[in-house]
């Protein structure tokens, strides 16, 4: 079998034409993953005509901003469990989780589907992207979200929408933006407060990979699971456990060759 590679669809924004051929390698030089087969597109929608959402039969909804045409979790929409093929990252001291292209983040009984907070940088950008080149600077645009390959960083940075993004659809507003009413309240898990420090100049995501295996390892070790609320543990117990929890997790980072405060 082939290795799988990564279905990509280039826009321009502004003066610029469709993006050709030839424009790919510019994109390469700012490090975009392999491209893969395109998926199929919906139907074009005519420019300043707002769209009615396309929503499948899970409750995703297509975006259809620069012809994307994936459908996805609307932001608001709570699972009780985080995809097996999820990659945790850290901003801010903040637990989130990336699987498909779409962000969550824990919250009581279970996780909610986020946007991104601007900053948070990722090693690989999601399986399906559209690349947007504004001012001759591509963005990789993926569920509503921006991002930019950032060199010192070895990874790719939430950005905010460039500048004359177009709305989703022509205008109608964001179709996977939920209503304010509906928004959750903030998340009542357990925040991690250790910093962590790759002293051995590990990337970002191999630091995020073991960070998710020694917190696998420090939760079976002490019954404490910071992304739920109070830990998982009786109120009375959840100070001690959590205490446990970081000296369990700064032991595995440390023999991993982290440096933990």
């Amino acid at each position: 079998m082939g290795m799988a590679l990564l279905a990509v669809c280039t826009i321009t924004v502004g003066t610029r034409s469709m993006a050709a051929e030839e424009e790919r390698p510019r994109a390469e030089a700012q490090r975009p993953a392999p491209g893969r087969p395109a998926p199929a597109r919906p139907a074009a929608v005519r420019p300043g005509v707002p769209a009615r959402p396309v929503v499948d039969g899970r409750g995703q909804v297509m975006d259809a901003r620069y012809n994307h045409g994936r459908f996805y979790a609307p932001v608001g929409t709570v699972a009780r469990t985080l995809p097996p093929d999820y990659r945790p990252y850290y901003r801010g001291g903040s637990p989130y989780y990336f699987s498909g292209g779409v962000w969550y983040a824990p919250r009581a009984g279970g996780f909610v589907v986020i946007s991104p907070p601007v900053g948070l940088v990722i090693g690989a950008l999601p399986g399906y992207y559209t690349t947007v080149w504004v001012g001759g600077v591509p963005y990789y645009y993926a569920d509503n979200v921006y991002y930019t390959w950032q060199p010192d960083q070895n990874g790719y940075a939430v950005v905010p929408p460039p500048d004359g993004a177009p709305p989703p659809d022509g205008g109608g507003g964001d179709p996977n933006q939920a209503p304010p009413a509906a928004a959750p309240p903030p998340p009542a898990a357990q925040g991690s407060d250790l910093i962590v420090y790759p002293a051995n100049g590990q990337s970002k995501d191999q630091q995020a990979a073991d960070q998710y295996e020694c917190h696998n390892w420090a939760k079976g070790q002490t019954g404490f699971d910071p992304t739920q609320p109070d830990g998982g543990v009786p109120q009375g117990n959840a100070d001690q456990a959590h205490s446990n929890y970081d000296r369990a997790m700064a032991a595995c980072l440390t023999g991993r060759g982290y440096q933990v405060n």
